[in-house]
């Protein structure tokens, strides 16, 4: 990619009053994120939802100065760009409506590793807490060596969740409210030095914005979003751990939590969300790996032989030659391989379940049809 449309795509963000939703707007509109730096004002006042006031900030230089500033700074500090665009972006994330144009990414980590779990809870967890998370990370380690931890550096059960990863040599993300020129809270520093070499840290924000409050609560979204599944462990009544789960539910990802003592101040958010049932009850990775079909016991059936009654087209067989190799995959992991957008390949999917050529299992992982016999 060439330094001029990493600039642009940098510029993009930098937009006063341009938002994700209308940025990709424009990109769709003109073509390129070039172009909309690159158009007249009194033209891209016509276009819908821009106007004279948003086309007069989009036209600021200062805005391309910014941004060259900014790409000085990520080539310094070797920082990847993931623009929504492009191959590299978190195919998770992209699916979601409201994820951000482009993330800062750290370190070397897979974000499309086949499975992912988001583990958030309360800043001020109790001993039964940190029990618990530990409990499950490791579990989870023994059998899912490619498992991606995600979180956010908070304090808590956040930090809690990527120290037992790095102990237990998973990688883990770090998703950050804030730019990669500073680290909140600092006394996490050694912590996110390791996660560089055994994972990485993320963030939606450039170097130029000061530490928001509503930040931290934006960047919840994209834990969720690039999470299988969220586990909530410990949460008062109110707190970003809570608003985690409803970006995962409005995700239409699962969401796990763990239940609490009746009574306690932080078991109170973990059991609403599991009476409300926007959570199902997990208190150890065991519960997890059923809920997400991890677990899943090789049967001694055989895979169902595709006939040549079943007229396949060329994605179809592509799908068929890629579980009879892999035996198990997620959504996400077929639309990589196929080179698919997701939204392109659910429809395929569904078509070859209802004529029962694969199965869908919980957490959209996909296997091949078994014989009865």
């Amino acid at each position: 990619m060439k330094e001029s449309d990493v600039m642009y795509k940098i510029g993009l963000t930098m937009i006063k009053g341009v938002g994700s939703l209308t940025a990709k707007a424009l990109v769709s509109y003109l073509g390129s994120e070039e172009a909309i730096f690159h158009e007249r004002p009194a033209n891209l006042a016509k276009i819908p939802g821009i106007g004279k006031v948003l086309a007069s900030q989009i036209c600021d230089p200062a805005v391309l100065d910014r941004a060259k500033r900014e790409l000085e700074f990520v080539r310094k500090n070797n920082i990847d760009i993931l623009f929504y665009t492009e191959d590299d972006y978190p195919l998770r994330l992209k699916e979601c409506k409201d994820s951000p144009l482009l993330l800062y990414k750290r370190g070397d980590c897979d974000l499309n590793v086949q499975k992912t779990i988001g583990i958030v809870g309360t800043r001020k967890m109790t001993s039964y807490g940190r029990s618990v998370c530990e409990s499950i990370v490791s579990d989870l380690a023994e059998k899912h060596h490619d498992l991606l931890i995600v979180s956010g550096l908070a304090y808590g059960v956040d930090i809690c969740a990527h120290k037992k990863a790095l102990g237990c040599g998973l990688k883990t993300a770090g998703v950050m409210g804030h730019g990669h020129n500073m680290l909140y809270p600092q006394i996490h520093k050694s912590v996110a030095d390791k996660m560089l070499l055994q994972g990485c840290l993320l963030s939606e924000y450039n170097t130029s914005q000061p530490i928001d409050r509503n930040n931290f609560v934006a960047r919840n979204r994209v834990i969720a979003g690039l999470c299988d599944v969220t586990i909530v462990i410990e949460s008062a009544a109110k707190g970003g751990a809570l608003l985690t789960a409803d970006f995962a539910n409005s995700y239409n990802r699962d969401v796990c939590a763990v239940p609490g003592s009746v009574g306690l101040p932080y078991s109170v958010g973990c059991n609403n969300l599991i009476k409300e049932n926007r959570a199902a009850l997990v208190e150890c990775a065991a519960d997890i790996e059923a809920l997400m079909n991890w677990d899943m016991e090789q049967s001694n059936r055989k895979p169902f032989q595709v006939d040549l009654f079943h007229e396949l087209s060329e994605q179809e067989q592509h799908v068929i030659n890629l579980l009879q190799e892999h035996k198990t995959l997620h959504i996400n992991t077929i639309a990589k391989l196929m080179k698919l957008p997701s939204k392109e390949l659910s429809p395929i999917l569904l078509e070859m379940e209802f004529r029962s050529l694969i199965n869908c299992q919980p957490g959209g992982v996909y296997t091949m049809k078994l014989d009865k016999g």
